[in-house]
């Protein structure tokens, strides 16, 4: 066998491999926990539920803000405390949620400077009152049960320091858009539900999360250094002993990019989060102690090996088509693997449309697009990978981690 044939093998066999365990990790969950789950709140009885801040911080989202805030205070939940925090908004986002404030007295509204998403919600979480924190986005739409989804959990189990939700794009007006669709279910919900079961969660989805505030504090809050502080959180709390749960049935619905520069740049800040949570916590995640993590480490490096090897693929290829070398391959089994990852992703999507229709019934509408997902997003991930994992290597720690005003859609432009 060729090097060419090697990559070429990798290349193929590893998504293949991973296809079959997020596959088989998803349908356990399902069967194991998801399916038999009511769809309806318990919301009876005299009682108060335990008291949940939600932290709303924003930047630049005077086009969003009323949306989002005016849905939190239609939430079922009967002891909801709303804090938000204008992190140096340049538009009317902070005028906007003053007089949101005046609308809704059990609004909150902090000003601060731009510091960051990570210092917004440390500073949310310096006014909160409540016993568990979630989180949300300034652009996103809560749906009105997603709190007590999510409250169960810390109520069942004293172990559980964070439950990350389900956010379901609501972007669909391009090609990007309907793909991401499918992507949200096929790849991070089934991944989600998969990694439950084995083990730990790379990470929680920073636009729809939980939190025990006690583990909250045991970490010191979210890391403001860090280009995407969900990352890092997850890492960390997983790394202190919490355990960290998906809730399906907590949605919510997220603005996405729908264009190819919005959601480059979006997957670039992702793959730069992912490579400097790696790197500043490999060494503790690498101790017997965590050794639970571990199927989580070899994953993550040999996916960046995968997107290298992608690269070493593509350049071997053009220059072997530009010597007149044949690009092709003869190999029988390189035709079997193909055949066989193509039948995988097919079902792989299947599967998590299935199970994910039961919370959003026009995803099916996005499914022809679907089929374009490996050509689109797998280059996409091994060109931000590729060149996000050095920008990771060489940023300087202590280094704030402040955002810019992302690509929300086509449906969304002024």
């Amino acid at each position: 066998m060729t090097f060419f044939d090697m990559l070429s093998t990798f290349a193929i066999g590893y998504p293949s491999l991973m296809a079959v365990v997020w596959i088989t990790g998803g349908i356990y969950y399902y069967f194991h926990w998801e399916r038999g789950q009511p769809r309806v709140p318990e919301l009876t009885g005299n009682d108060m539920p335990p008291r949940v801040t939600i932290l709303v911080p924003c930047h630049n989202e005077g086009a969003n803000i009323n949306e989002t805030i005016d849905h939190l205070f239609r939430h079922n939940y009967r002891n909801l405390e709303v804090i938000a925090i204008n992190d140096g908004s340049r538009d009317d986002t902070g005028m906007r949620l003053d007089a949101l404030a005046e609308q809704y007295p059990g609004l909150k509204v902090l000003h601060q400077t731009n510091q960051g998403k990570a210092g917004a919600m440390n500073h949310g979480l310096s006014h909160a009152t409540g016993e568990f924190i979630v989180g949300i986005d300034g652009d996103a739409v809560l749906d009105y049960d997603a709190v007590y989804w999510m409250v169960q959990h810390f109520l069942k189990s004293p172990r559980v320091g964070c439950v990350t939700g389900n956010p379901r794009v609501r972007t669909r007006s391009t090609a990007i858009g309907k793909i991401q669709t499918g992507e949200f279910s096929s790849i991070i919900g089934l991944i989600k539900r998969a990694q439950r079961i084995y083990g730990m969660v790379f990470t929680i989805s920073g636009v729809i999360c939980a939190f025990r505030r006690t583990a909250l504090k045991q970490v010191d809050g979210w890391s403001t250094d860090m280009i995407t502080e969900d990352i890092d959180i997850s890492w960390r709390l997983q790394l202190s002993g919490w355990q960290v749960r998906y809730e399906p049935r907590a949605l919510c619905w997220v603005l996405m990019p729908e264009t190819l520069r919005g959601l480059y740049m979006q997957r670039l800040r992702w793959a730069q989060g992912g490579a400097e949570a790696f790197l500043r916590h490999f060494t503790t995640a690498t101790t017997l102690r965590n050794r639970r993590f571990w199927p989580l480490i070899v994953e993550y490096i040999v996916s960046v090996l995968w997107c290298y090897s992608m690269l070493a693929l593509l350049v071997t290829g053009l220059v072997r088509l530009v010597l007149g070398m044949d690009v092709g391959s003869e190999d029988s089994l390189l035709h079997w693997l193909g055949g066989a990852l193509f039948l995988l992703c097919l079902l792989q999507f299947c599967v998590s449309f299935m199970i994910d229709s039961r919370y959003d019934r026009n995803m099916i509408n996005c499914l022809f697009w679907c089929i374009w997902y490996p050509v689109v997003y797998w280059m996409l991930n091994m060109a931000t990978v590729v060149v996000a994992f050095p920008i990771a290597v060489v940023r300087r720690r202590g280094q704030p981690a402040t955002w810019r005003s992302p690509d929300r859609g086509e449906r969304f432009r002024d």
